[in-house]
């Protein structure tokens, strides 16, 4: 009974897809994690005062005597008391290595010539090492060493121009003269003859050799504040070199060897990618007022889609009964009335075309023909129980000649502050031609001026309903 139910599992397709979905999905993960470890498995973990992080970045390697032993989790600024900033390391490393002698050291190394970098641990000798959890502090960080790469650039364009301008004079000076420097070496022990009374000679007090000896002690007197400058500059030399020997074999063999392939490779496809720079630094400087509106009108758009989902479950149905629609307007399409009707519409659109373009604004800039429906519907709205009442206020005629309470021979003109006609016929509503603005309702009133027509400036376009 138990190897009949293994076999019905086995052929069940069901459930050996679940197991190779399940299996993918780990090998997924594990693949993913890669870079960080494997979970499930013991780590130490580890921190690292460094003066300068050196281009690191989390994921480079931590290496033990050139063997991987880990990798970087994350790199931090630390800002001290006095103002100065170092940087902390902190490293996942394999669970043998723990405990790392606290007298270990490390230092950031170049990996490759295109400056890829990596931390190595150098073990102390001691008995006591660093917990879980600890942090290696800054004194034991060897100083950063000087890459290759700094100091090939140390051959800039003037210094190679030099060096191969000296190289050809070198050259030019020796090209055909080996006889010469032949003779020149077998007349030298002669010349040394003669060498022996110079130096008498300079010895003898007159030639006040010791001022000359004295003056070369004042120049280094000179020189002598720099001295641990340039002392500092041959301890690092020493260090420099001797860890380019630790490495030499085989990553700065390696990066030699590869050198060559990558600048080919790097020289024949830069010129193919300028262009795609080039046009891709004018696309992204196109696409700025596009991302700018577009961050503006973000929310907009995002309940338009909201709104549009439901629209788009209904279209399937609206779709299925476009068809006969479709066959209705082309029928309607091509029936010579319609046809006559269409093109007489269109003629009276384009007699109505200016006006429409003068009159249109007043509404779709100003609001006015909503604010008039509004205005004559709230009139009457006012009502008892015999009917509506017709709203409206009484104003009193300011007093003076020519007021508008009466006849008159002229436009009210004072003398008192109120008796000034202000009268426009023709506001500006943003028509063409016109300043944008919505006078209509918006004018000041300019008090003791009399006003007839345009009130002077911009009064906007902002109206009541509309902003």
């Amino acid at each position: 009974m138990r190897r009949s139910g293994v076999s019905r599992l086995a052929a069940s397709p069901t459930m050996i897809g679940a197991v190779t979905v399940l299996i993918v999905i780990v090998a997924v993960f594990l693949a993913y994690n890669a870079n960080r470890g494997l979970p499930f498995v013991p780590t130490y973990r580890l921190a690292a005062e460094l003066p300068n992080a050196a281009s690191l970045v989390p994921g480079n390697e931590v290496r033990i005597g050139g063997a991987r032993v880990g990798l970087v989790e994350s790199i931090e600024p630390v800002q001290h008391d006095d103002g100065s900033v170092t940087a902390r390391v902190s490293m996942t490393l394999d669970a043998d290595v723990e405990p790392l002698p606290d007298d270990s050291t490390v230092i950031v190394r170049a990996r490759s010539a295109l400056g890829l970098k990596y931390l190595e641990l150098v073990k102390g000798t001691a008995s006591d090492g660093y917990p879980q959890g600890s942090v290696m502090p800054l004194a034991a960080a060897r100083p950063e060493p000087v890459d290759l790469d700094e100091v090939l650039n140390m051959f800039d364009r003037p210094t190679q121009a030099a060096v191969r301008a000296n190289l050809v004079e070198f050259g030019n000076a020796l090209a055909g003269r080996g006889p010469e420097l032949n003779s020149a070496l077998g007349e030298l022990p002669e010349t040394l003859t003669y060498l022996e009374p110079v130096m008498r000679n300079l010895g003898l007090p007159r030639t006040q050799l010791g001022r000359f000896v004295r003056t070369l002690a004042a120049t280094a007197a000179e020189v002598a504040p720099v001295a641990e400058t340039q002392a500092a500059m041959f301890a690092a030399l020493d260090t420099t070199f001797g860890a380019l020997a630790e490495v030499a074999r085989p990553y700065i063999q390696e990066t030699i060897s590869e050198s060559p392939p990558t600048l080919e490779v790097a020289t024949a496809t830069l010129p193919r990618i300028r262009p795609f720079l080039r046009n891709s630094e004018a696309l992204f400087a196109d696409l700025g007022p596009a991302a700018a509106s577009l961050r503006a009108n973000g929310p907009l758009l995002a309940s338009a889609l909201e709104t549009g989902i439901p629209a788009l479950r209904v279209a399937p149905d609206l779709n299925r009964q476009l068809p006969p629609i479709a066959r209705s307007l082309l029928a309607f399409n091509d029936d010579p009335t319609v046809r006559t009707g269409l093109a007489r519409l269109d003629q009276t659109g384009s007699i109505l075309s200016p006006t429409l373009r003068f009159i249109a604004p007043a509404q779709s800039v100003c609001n006015y023909a909503s604010l008039l429906l509004r205005n004559v519907g709230s009139m009457v709205t006012e009502r008892n129980a015999s009917g509506t009442w017709q709203r409206f206020i009484i104003f009193e005629p300011p007093a003076g000649p020519n007021n508008e309470g009466g006849p008159s021979s002229a436009p009210a003109n004072g003398p008192g502050i109120k008796n000034f006609l202000h009268f426009n016929p023709y506001p500006n509503t943003a028509a063409p031609g016109q300043p944008r603005e919505c006078e209509a309702g918006n004018e000041p009133y300019l008090v003791g001026r009399q006003v007839i027509g345009n009130v002077p400036g911009n009064q906007g376009t902002v109206t009541d309903g509309q902003r």
